[in-house]
């Protein structure tokens, strides 16, 4: 079971410090500023885990060497440790349903599925991690993984549906701003505020589209938890690959956001 990147919006999610010439940033400061985020470091173990997932699904390193035995406890060992990292985490998706944006009826549905599922699922998680730790009876364990796994994937529904209306509502914007460029451009007049303003939008655009994939292949993983790994698209190397697309988009995410 794999944590999504939050669906928190960006009005419950901002960087304390934000760098307003991210390119000009000292690349150590950066690191730094990105290490300090607990996302930023569960997406480094997702990353190494979901590596070396795939290089034990496509048999690359024979099961017989050594090698490969270490990679299986190491892989085991950083699916337990990120549990770890969802201790709380829970608390930002009330925060989030408390300012989510809700101006109807569908909008408070799919807000209560999206955060609701996640936050129910992070908090499940900490059960998860006290039972593998050794905290608590290991004989609920399993019931504890299923209800996880469904409050997972009951909330990328929701998570996926936000984020195509919104995906809808910018694509709206930026034809109006073309409409507006266009209209600058007939007259003869400057439209610089125009074009940054496009070149913000469709940046925004590529992410939210980035954000949704991201949203699918977790979803995939959450189903494949769901039917215990049975079925076409539960094969080990598929889920390790959607694993480690989830976990490159969503470190580039923080990146660029810290």
């Amino acid at each position: 079971m794999e944590p999504k990147t939050s669906i928190v919006s960006s009005s419950s999610s901002k960087p304390s410090n934000p760098n307003p010439n991210p390119k000009n940033r000292d690349f150590l400061i950066h690191l730094e500023a990105y290490l300090a985020k607990r996302d930023g470091v569960d997406k480094l173990l997702k990353i190494s885990r979901y590596a070396s997932k795939i290089i034990l699904a496509s048999s690359v390193i024979p099961e017989s060497l050594p090698l490969s035995l270490r990679l299986k406890s190491f892989e085991s060992s950083v699916g337990v440790s990120r549990k770890a990292f969802r201790l709380g985490k829970f608390v930002q998706d009330v925060n989030a349903l408390r300012s989510a944006n809700i101006s109807s009826k569908e909008d408070l549905l799919l807000s209560i599925l999206a955060y609701g599922g996640e936050g129910l699922y992070y908090f499940v998680e900490q059960f998860v991690w006290f039972g593998k730790a050794g905290l608590i009876d290991k004989k609920n364990l399993n019931s504890l993984q299923k209800i996880s796994a469904w409050c997972e994937f009951i909330g990328y529904i929701g998570s996926v549906s936000l984020k195509v209306k919104e995906l809808s509502q910018i694509s709206e914007d930026e034809q109006c701003l073309l409409s507006t460029r266009e209209v600058s451009m007939i007259r003869g007049i400057g439209f610089a505020d125009e074009e940054e303003k496009l070149r913000k939008l469709r940046l925004k655009k590529l992410m939210k589209r980035l954000s949704v994939i991201q949203d699918f292949a977790d979803g995939l993983m959450a189903l494949a938890d769901i039917s215990d790994g049975k079925g076409m698209l539960s094969a080990p190397l598929l889920l390790s690959s959607a694993g480690l697309l989830s976990a490159l988009i969503s470190t580039h995410k923080n990146w660029i956001s810290c």
